[in-house]
């Protein structure tokens, strides 16, 4: 997947969960954006990263 694909993807699910709007995504870094996804669904903010079973789950419920 391209750079484009997989980021517009993951401004759709900032958008979709988070209510952002597409600068709200741009100005994040990857560490806020994890940190914020993580407390959406409940996660310690000490946890590390995305698991490969997280992110094929995140694909299958939204696979525009």
């Amino acid at each position: 997947m391209s750079f484009f694909k997989a980021a517009a993807r993951l401004a759709g699910v900032a958008g979709w969960l988070l209510g952002w709007r597409p600068e709200e995504f741009w100005r994040s870094t990857p560490a806020e954006l994890e940190s914020v996804l993580r407390a959406a669904r409940g996660g310690e903010a000490s946890e590390v990263g995305m698991d490969r079973g997280e992110l094929e789950r995140l694909r299958v419920g939204m696979p525009d």
